[in-house]
């Protein structure tokens, strides 16, 4: 590969290291730009009180051998660096409304079974519901690293139906309808909008097999990173990126906040497009772009209180434990202020494999950027202790609520520490924090989403706002995006090597 072939990518997300592995291992030259002092975007961690804390990645599926993650991760030689611990399979999602409980279990028959004997009637709805589920999944080929012809990779009828009206049609039990999109804040759906592709592939996924990354997500980072510099590759951290520089045709070099320029053949933004956007003073970009960027909305973001407890005296929970009030499930992401009576996903983090006792562990709840505009232009440990006190008040609240499902467990907390959508914004530079970046709408259909290809012929977008969010979503699109480069054909092709199939 030719010196020229360089390729520089902004962001050292999922998407962009994916990106840079398979960039890399193809020959490209390959620097990744990171603007802060961690790699890995919502795979990083932090630590506080000898404790490390994950950001974003909750929990992975489809992770059984043979099964779409795991032949990826193979593929991108993250099995041989990581450890995955197993979810109970009998209830690796368990959820409270109210005081009743439910639990999704592992394989589409066990799944169907475990809710039946709480909905004995919906038996056949039930049995309906997972066939629906893997007959979305599998009319996208993309999904399911098979080779294809078809330029579009999805089927555009998945565009077109609303999560809720999908399942309505299916059931029409209220209580079995908000148990079946218990863990919509995976997605912060949205009723009447966000389209079924998205719960279908999601919930498809954690279906068939579901773990916790044991260590946290940095370790997939450090992972891909390690995979990157062994090719030749760069992956510089406390570099941001300012400015994307342009001549008539094409992107030449960015700029950074030292004010050093670096050269290349090709981009790959993994940022937020309008932040991206706004970095580009090109009329290569048209303005009806640039207001068709701003316009889109963004998903909510949320509020995390993250628990240090004393040793040894928490058994490890092996399931994550969602929290509802009632079963108006789709009112959640547009809750009152006062008085707040949030619901939540409350889950252990996996330090080891088999863990008798839990380390530490943390509650997310949805948060609007308006309940922090106060501070907005306020920067990290620089808020006051204004912003300091609400967060304890919130905090408060959501240990209460904690406290109710799980009696005593509050005497067990030794410490305790939170992130707001300010967090977010400014550790993952995505807009308002928003926690899964642009809001797909069934409305809008395919118009939602936004290409991998810009009209600058040599600048790329990936992430989770470019094809889907989460870690499976990401990667493919991320698959999408270097097959710009190399063709998504022949990476599928190389996946399929690396699997021996």
């Amino acid at each position: 590969m030719a010196e020229k072939d360089n390729v520089i990518i902004i962001g050292s997300g999922l998407g962009g290291l994916v990106c840079g592995y398979i960039l890399s291992k193809n020959g490209y030259k390959v620097t990744v730009l990171e603007k802060n002092s961690e790699i890995g975007g919502c795979l990083q961690m932090f630590q506080r009180g000898g404790v490390k804390f994950d950001t974003g990645m909750h929990y992975i599926g489809s992770m059984d051998e043979g099964q779409t993650l795991y032949r990826i991760f193979k593929y991108l030689n993250i099995l041989n660096d990581v450890k995955f611990s197993r979810l109970n399979e009998d209830g690796y999602d368990f959820f409270s409304f109210n005081g009743e409980t439910y639990s999704f279990a592992n394989g589409y028959e066990k799944f169907v079974d475990t809710l039946a004997e709480k909905f004995p009637n919906e038996r056949k709805n039930l049995e309906k519901y997972t066939k629906k589920l893997q007959e979305i999944t599998q009319s996208s080929p993309i999904y399911n690293l098979q080779k294809f012809e078809n330029p579009n990779y999805f089927n555009p009828i998945i565009f077109r139906t609303s999560i809720n009206e999908f399942i309505a049609s299916l059931t029409s039990d209220p209580k079995l309808q908000s148990v079946l999109v218990g863990n919509i804040p995976l997605y912060a759906g949205i009723k009447d909008k966000t389209p079924i592709y998205v719960h279908a592939f999601l919930h498809n996924f954690f279906i068939q097999s579901a773990y916790r990354i044991v260590g946290g997500g940095e370790m997939i980072a450090k992972s891909l990173t390690d995979s990157i510099k062994g090719f030749g590759g760069k992956v510089l951290n406390k570099s941001e990126v300012t400015r994307f520089i342009c001549d008539d045709k094409k992107m030449t070099s960015v700029e950074l906040t030292s004010g050093e320029i670096i050269e290349g053949a090709y981009f790959i933004s993994n940022i937020h497009p309008e932040i991206a956007i706004d970095k580009i003073e090109s009329h290569l970009i048209r303005k009806s772009f640039r207001n068709r960027i701003k316009t889109l909305r963004n998903s909510i973001s949320n509020f995390t209180v993250y628990l240090k407890f004393k040793k040894n005296t928490v058994p490890y929970m092996n399931n994550n434990f969602y929290y509802y009030n009632d079963y108006r499930i789709w009112e959640k992401n547009d809750y009152k202020i006062e008085p707040w009576d949030p619901s939540y996903l409350y889950m252990h983090q996996c330090v080891e494999e088999n863990a008798k006792y839990a380390e530490s562990a943390k509650m997310i709840t949805y948060m609007r950027f308006e309940e922090v505009k106060l501070w907005e232009n306020t920067t990290i440990g620089k808020r006051g202790s204004d912003y300091l006190e609400f967060k304890k008040a919130k905090a408060q609240i959501l240990l209460k609520q904690l406290e109710r499902s799980f009696p005593g467990i509050n005497d067990s907390i030794e410490s305790y520490y939170t992130s707001s959508p300010l967090s977010y914004r400014d550790y993952t530079a995505t807009k308002d924090g928003s926690s899964y970046g642009i809001v797909q709408d069934k409305d809008f259909g395919v118009q939602s989403l936004l290409t991998q290809r810009t009209k600058i012929p040599n600048f790329f977008m990936t992430g989770q706002n470019i094809n889907s969010h989460g870690i499976l979503g990401v990667t493919i699109g991320s698959i999408i995006t270097c097959g710009e480069f190399l063709g998504v054909n022949n990476i599928l092709q190389q996946i399929k090597e690396s699997n021996n199939e």
